[in-house]
């Protein structure tokens, strides 16, 4: 995951409250499965000695929002106060996390930003598109591109005429649909979005696919189903790019754990893991990827500044820390990897990572 839009966080001032749970609103005693999830996060919460305003700022960021449209996870971090950081799930997380640390603990939106990218669903027919943005918290911005809706209709009949108005009907439509290609572009541009999917009229997608600059072609796939029409099934469309994102997510693991091992197997220096080898890499703002298996309890030493971390207290004494503290080495680790700018990547079966961490880096 691109960590940038994290980066605040690294200059908030703790204790951070840092709380994952399930906020679907699928079942009819949904708002009353959420009220029992937010009393035993209060507790959780009281039993770490979180301060009262802290845990009532949760708890009215929940409340105050309205429900998500079925299954959906929530990812909130608060500190004096005040909450920093507010994030809808794509899906609920795996367990109900409430933390309260001197360090903000976000892993699991790594994890869920993964499932689902940021990508775009491009519901196309002859007079425009419907350019739906998908988020990584499952909310979606929908912006419509229409052009003329003069001389787009098919031309039946022959002759002369017929000729000259089929010919302005074709322009007209390529014209809408340069439109649409350039508005298709420019979001990608300002999103980053890394797909794109085409559905709707066959014709008018096959011909908005030869429309798009190269690189946005090159991230884009096309739907037989789904369509522009008010009302139309989007059954089958919606489970088309769900599997496409499933898809893309796991080439890219199956991309970072082959990286890996080739960059270890030729002991290239651009590959490192174990708890002293990350974190020495992270201090030196060398880490380009965190990879994170399961670090268990692990802890690790920190100073004041992010990317004082290490296993040793001589090591901390070197980087200008030399009074650390001890904290959690999932906190703390891909809080000094959104610091110096690298990517966070929760890892799975692929890769055995020593203590639960490695790091693909900049240079040797």
């Amino acid at each position: 995951m691109d960590t940038s839009d994290l980066r605040p966080l690294t200059t908030a001032t703790g204790p951070f409250a840092s709380v994952h749970l399930d906020e679907s609103h699928d079942t009819e005693d949904a708002a009353k499965q959420l009220r029992l999830r937010l009393k035993e996060i209060c507790a959780a919460l009281s039993e770490q000695d979180a301060d009262p305003a802290t845990v009532e700022a949760i708890v009215a960021a929940i409340e105050d929002t309205p429900p998500p449209v079925g299954a959906a996870g929530r990812s909130i971090v608060a500190a004096h106060g005040e909450v920093v950081a507010d994030r809808r799930l794509s899906a609920p997380p795996g367990e109900q996390e409430a933390r309260y640390s001197d360090l903000p603990y976000f892993l699991p939106v790594v994890l869920h930003a993964g499932d689902a990218p940021e990508h775009l669903v491009v519901l196309v027919d002859r007079h425009g598109a419907d350019v739906e943005v998908h988020h990584p918290d499952g909310t979606v911005h929908t912006e419509t591109a229409q052009g003329s809706e003069d001389d787009v209709h098919k031309v039946r009949g022959g002759g002369p005429e017929h000729r000259s108005l089929r010919s302005r009907a074709e322009e007209a439509v390529r014209h809408n649909l340069e439109e649409v290609a350039a508005h298709v572009a420019k979001t990608v541009q300002h999103t980053g979005a890394g797909l794109v999917v085409l559905a709707g009229e066959v014709q008018a997608r096959a011909e908005l696919l030869n429309l798009l600059p190269e690189p946005v072609r090159a991230i884009t796939e096309q739907s037989d189903s789904g369509g522009r029409a008010a009302g139309a099934d989007r059954t089958e469309l919606d489970e088309y790019v769900r599997e496409l994102l499933i898809g893309r997510r796991l080439g890219e693991l199956d991309d970072l754990a082959e990286r890996f091992h080739a960059e270890t197997g030729r002991g290239s220096g651009l590959a490192v893991s174990g708890l002293e080898a990350v974190t020495a890499a992270l201090s030196e703002a060398n880490v380009a990827t965190l990879l994170v298996g399961d670090p268990g309890d692990a802890h690790v030493l920190t100073g004041p500044e992010p990317t004082q971390v290490g296993v040793a207290k001589p090591r901390l004494a070197a980087l200008g820390a030399g009074d650390p503290s001890a904290h959690r080495a999932d906190e703390a680790l891909p809080f000094a990897a959104v610091a110096v700018g690298a990517d966070v990547v929760v890892m799975d079966e692929r890769l055995d990572l020593q203590d639960g961490f490695a790091a693909l880096l900049r240079h040797a």
